[in-house]
């Protein structure tokens, strides 16, 4: 080795001291302390006001979900009412049907029972007539085939005919 750099390497192992890497001198309480205090200082001047900011988020986040809860518990009530109110109108709705169906039916039942009727009045009336008139032409024709044989006969037997 160099001769110079030799003596150089003793006067840094001289100079460097005992403890080597951690030496237990003042420092390290004033360290210690260093730490504790900065621990103190954070914690009063970050750490707590976030964790205010944090706790406030989080109640507004709780409040607002048992908000969301409350209306959706409240919508479902509505909607089961809504759903019952729909199916009642449902059924009174199909009742009126059935029932308007129902008079609507009675009605025309009526109206062709009435026609029927009606008919068959004027049949039998239409039949009273024809019998009538029938009787009449009957009638008629009778005394113009008794008024005929009479001529006929008078004109066999030799009579004068006088219309």
């Amino acid at each position: 080795m160099n001769t110079f750099s030799m003596p150089m390497a003793s006067l840094l192992v001289l100079n460097e001291g005992a403890g080597g890497l951690f030496d237990f001198n003042a420092t390290l309480p004033l360290m210690a302390l260093q730490f504790i205090l900065l621990t103190v200082i954070l914690t009063f001047v970050f750490y707590k006001p976030v964790s205010k900011h944090l706790e406030e988020r989080e109640t507004y986040i709780n409040g607002n979900l048992s908000q969301a809860s409350e209306k959706l518990v409240k919508a479902d009530e509505l909607y089961k009412q809504y759903d019952e109110q729909l199916k009642t109108a449902r059924i009174n709705a199909q009742s009126v049907i059935a029932e308007s169906e129902k008079e609507a039916k009675d009605l025309v039942a009526l109206e062709i029972s009435q026609a029927r009727t009606d008919a068959a009045e004027l049949l039998a009336q239409t039949n009273k007539e024809l019998e009538a008139q029938k009787s009449l032409a009957l009638q008629k024709l009778e005394a113009q085939v008794d008024e005929l044989s009479q001529l006929i006969k008078d004109k066999l037997l030799g009579k004068e005919i006088v219309i």
